[in-house]
């Protein structure tokens, strides 16, 4: 079957690229479309497959950060051609699924989530930019809303990361969809012997809708040990207002990731995550999760069992969930069993199913 991959924006290996690397695995010939590319940050599963990039790569910068040109984003789809094609895969959290999609050419689209910056999370993206960014908003918004809604009807059948997300495109879109956890590869995790565990972890990107101000703040004060990991454009203003027992690793080589879990007393997720595969890892190396009560983390971790919620973003919430997960013995293998639900096994077993259904329903 002749099939195309499509991704928003390929600048890093996050969540969403790690799931268009299981969808490229999946179709090993297949080729990748997306609005700019940054080779050197991709995984050697996508290096391997070709690339064809929109116009947006030739601008200033697209390559570090293409999302100042969303805007002509629409535009830059616009000259592709995928009449060649039987199956078109989009891998989307942008907008890159409103392709044109010649007849006869099934549209399958993983939705990570509907653009937060357009939907559910425009007025916080619009109170934290600036003057000119608030005066960009403002001008192109309601056109880029109206295109991501038409985009949608392009698309002849929806994945959902989480039923989170599936609330989100049934509310935005009016489409029903499948959910399809995203795939992590939990044996490396499993497998890391056990340690000694003496510190915190909180592990993404330092963004503020991930919310590590908040646990900067949780502990200042206190006689426990916060391991931050990871990068972005909070980093500085952390470090220089973080206290003595808050540490600050940056970004981590994938190969030190398992270890890192293994060291770490629970995994703190203070934000709400369209469905965030960092838990899931955490519980296959045995590491139990504080998170906020919302979101993904609701469908990947067991309440009492593999983690704890806190019901408010404070950090005096934080520092109660800290002293109770402090005085509970975790069962580890309780909570690798529990990881195991999210294998690239079982995802690929209802992507099949979840194909099998387009092309039955679209004969």
């Amino acid at each position: 079957m002749r099939t195309a991959l499509l991704h928003y924006w390929l600048l890093s290996m996050r969540g969403g690229e790690k799931v268009l690397e299981a969808l490229a695995r999946r179709f090993p010939e297949a080729p990748i479309y997306t609005h700019a590319c940054h080779r050197e940050a991709l995984s050697s599963t996508l290096r391997s497959h070709p690339i064809k990039e929109s116009f947006i790569s030739l601008l200033p910068h697209a390559r570090r950060s293409c999302q100042r040109y969303l805007p002509l984003m629409p535009l830059a789809l616009r000259p592709w051609d995928f009449s060649g094609f039987d199956l078109i895969v989009s891998s989307e959290s942008g907008p890159i699924k409103g392709i044109r999609k010649p007849t006869g050419v099934r549209h399958l689209c993983y939705c990570h989530t509907p653009m937060r910056y357009l939907w559910d999370l425009y007025d916080d993206y619009y109170q934290r930019t600036g003057p000119i960014g608030r005066l960009a908003m403002r001008s192109f918004t309601p056109m880029l809303r109206r295109y991501d809604l038409r985009s949608a009807e392009q698309v002849d059948r929806f994945v959902a990361n989480s039923a989170f997300v599936a609330e989100r495109i049934r509310r935005i879109y009016g489409r029903a969809s499948t959910v399809i956890y995203p795939p992590v590869e939990i044996n490396r995790f499993i497998s890391e012997p056990e340690r000694e565990r003496t510190y915190w972890l909180w592990l993404g990107a330092l963004v503020p809708y991930k919310a590590p101000d908040l646990l900067v703040e949780a502990f200042r004060g206190l006689n426990e040990r916060l391991v931050v990991a990871g990068e972005g454009p909070l980093r500085a203003t952390l470090e220089r207002l973080a206290p003595p027992n808050v540490t600050f690793l940056g970004r981590v080589d994938d190969d030190a990731l398992p270890g890192l879990y293994a060291g770490a007393k629970g995994l703190l997720f203070p934000g709400i995550e369209d469905f965030g595969i960092v838990p899931v890892e955490a519980q296959a190396a045995g590491t139990p999760v504080l998170a906020l009560r919302g979101g993904g983390a609701l469908e990947t971790i067991q309440e009492g069992e593999t983690g704890l919620f806190f019901d408010r973003p404070t950090p005096q919430a934080i520092r109660n969930t800290l002293e109770e997960a402090s005085a509970r013995r975790w069962d580890r293998e309780a909570l690798r069993r529990n990881a195991s639900r999210f294998t690239p096994e079982i995802f690929n077993a209802a992507l099949d199913r979840e194909l099998t259904a387009l092309f039955q329903s679209h004969p």
